[in-house]
């Protein structure tokens, strides 16, 4: 894992809110993601394909679903870099924007 590809996906706001939900360990579908973050289908799909490319999140499909959860067996020092980003308080995310 490169970790300028993952700063560059840990660095767009919607792809570390959908990884706020996501890290909880459950599987969240698209629909759920779009629905909490306001996002339209395409750039959610976008976004999770995003986080997929760089090793952070898997998916499945179900039936018509696609649902996605935190990638297993993810370095210690990933791990420990994305707690480190989303302990970060989303307020101060948005000042630093």
């Amino acid at each position: 894992m490169n970790p300028t590809t993952i700063f560059s996906a840990l660095a767009e706001p919607v792809r570390l809110e959908a990884l706020r939900l996501i890290w909880d360990g459950q599987e969240h579908c698209v629909c759920e993601l779009m629905k909490k973050l306001g996002a339209s289908q395409s750039r959610m799909s976008r976004h999770m394909t995003a986080l997929k490319s760089v090793g952070l999140v898997t998916d499945r499909r179900d039936a018509q679903w696609v649902r996605y959860r935190r990638a297993p067996d993810l370095p210690a020092t990933v791990v420990a870099l994305v707690d480190a980003a989303l302990a970060i308080p989303v307020e101060q995310e948005r000042q630093a924007a």
